[in-house]
């Protein structure tokens, strides 16, 4: 299992929190108070271990239920911040009295629905993990969380903030989270933790569109529409389709979401702004989704999903990086120079992360051969392989092409000091101008593990 990110992402900005403790209604500004305060529990609070019996009976019903769809628990906290809190209704149970934990198990469905139906995934790690839930979490709290294990939601002070449960994309988003812990593993802080936020938000986008039916080009790209209560001057947390226009309100200010690379915001705040600058890659996923048409899940959401599960991507890639995985991946999927590859090109074009090219420079079909050599080890190993990326089946073919598309290749092995008895890969790929080598202790287990496969053939 990944390791959850740090600090545990939520779906309201730290810096509206901190807008709302300067609200002129006192009781607002100690509900942001508790909030920031409570956030902070969240950080550091660990939960005791399972009671065995009932985790190994969890586990004989989880692998009966394997495959056959989500499997769902909602906790009540009754604005306490003990979780789980108590268990409410399970998988299969019918609905309760309560709204939000009606909400928070329907959103858990339609995301783990989403994620099976449009991506042939079965919840977040892909292996069924179920999806949990904690209503009720403290009193009047002013966010939602993903914690590394299960979802937090907050009922909101009433006066800005609604219940949290209200909204599927806001459900969606912080599941997400996890579904990145468990695949790119996205470091929370500068461009990378902008990804990870925008990424969350990209599915979030889906999720709602999703469930209504809709396909880019009807769906709003409002990221929390609905949270605000009518004295809050502001139809959402977030625009995809135009940040920085989500809100405008004389207590909270002005959305200050950027959609351009000019407008970057260089920040020490906010984990090096990763909800500031994640409007940027929104924009970018917005205008390829609706460049390409049809539902966003089958267009742009299939390539944004094949780079985050994919061997490029790496934990500290930035913008460039992202967006150059992106272009490979669409043509991989839709076909090097079509319409749909040409689309998301566009769109990192139009955002400012990439320069404008004209047509798209399209990855190689055939980079040309591939060289592999693994050395070292106490018995001083040497095994060497050449051979060519369209000879490998699927999804390895795509990984390489991913890998080679890549620009930021030559940094993938941070070389430190060999281990004693360590092994040390060599890549070289003529035609693409790529020779690197690394000790297998500074290659991502995922190109690792690429790599062992092509020595084995």
């Amino acid at each position: 299992m990944r390791r959850a990110p740090s600090p545990y992402p939520s779906i309201v900005p730290p810096y509206l929190i901190a807008r709302l403790r300067r609200h002129p209604d006192p009781y607002v500004a100690e509900c942001a108070r508790t909030t920031l305060d409570a956030d902070e529990r969240v950080r550091l609070r660990r939960e005791p271990p399972a009671d065995r019996p009932r985790a190994r009976r969890r586990e004989v019903e989880e692998a009966e239920r394997a495959g056959s769809g989500p499997s769902r628990e909602i906790s009540d906290a009754r604005g306490g911040s003990e979780v789980p809190g108590v268990l409410v209704r399970s998988e299969g149970d019918p609905a309760v009295d309560d709204p939000a934990v009606n909400e928070a198990y329907d959103g858990l469905g339609v995301t783990w629905q989403l994620l099976s139906d449009a991506f042939g995934r079965d919840s977040l790690d892909g292996a069924g993990l179920p999806l949990l839930a904690t209503v009720h979490y403290r009193r009047n709290w002013d966010n939602a969380q993903w914690d590394g294990r299960r979802m937090l939601f907050g009922d909101g002070d009433g006066e800005v903030f609604g219940r949290f449960t209200l909204a599927l994309d806001v459900i969606a988003h912080e599941l997400a989270h996890g579904l990145t812990q468990y695949t790119a593993d996205l470091a929370y802080s500068g461009q990378s933790g902008a990804l990870n936020e925008s990424v969350s938000d990209v599915f979030g986008a889906m999720a709602k569109q999703f469930a209504a039916g809709q396909s880019a080009a009807e769906a709003d790209w409002l990221i929390g529409a609905g949270l605000f209560t009518d004295q809050v001057q502001g139809s959402a947390l977030r625009s995809m389709k135009e940040p920085g226009t989500a809100y405008d309100d004389d207590v909270l200010g002005r959305d200050p979401q950027p959609g351009h690379m000019d407008d970057y915001v260089d920040t020490v705040e906010d984990n090096g702004g990763v909800h500031y600058n994640s409007g940027i890659p929104n924009r970018a996923f917005y205008l390829a989704a609706t460049a390409i048409g049809g539902s966003s899940w089958e267009g742009a959401g299939q390539v944004w999903y094949d780079v985050l599960t994919g061997t490029g991507i790496t934990p500290r890639i930035d913008f460039a990086g992202f967006a150059r995985l992106t272009v490979a991946a669409a043509g991989v999927r839709f076909g090097d120079g079509s319409s749909r590859q040409q689309a998301v090109a566009d769109a990192w074009q139009q955002v400012g992360v990439t320069g404008s090219t004209g047509p798209v420079d399209r990855p190689r079909s055939d980079p040309g051969p591939i060289t592999v050599v693994r050395t070292g080890g106490f018995a001083g190993i040497r095994q060497e392989r050449t051979g060519s990326a369209t000879e490998l089946p699927e999804p390895d073919a795509r990984a390489w092409q991913e890998l080679l598309a890549d620009r930021s290749v030559r940094q993938l092995g941070r070389p430190t000091a060999p281990l004693p008895d360590g092994f040390v890969y060599t890549v070289r790929v003529p035609a693409a101008g790529i020779e690197w080598s690394a000790g297998e202790q500074d290659l991502d287990p995922r190109v690792r593990d690429l790599l062992h496969r092509f020595l084995r053939r």
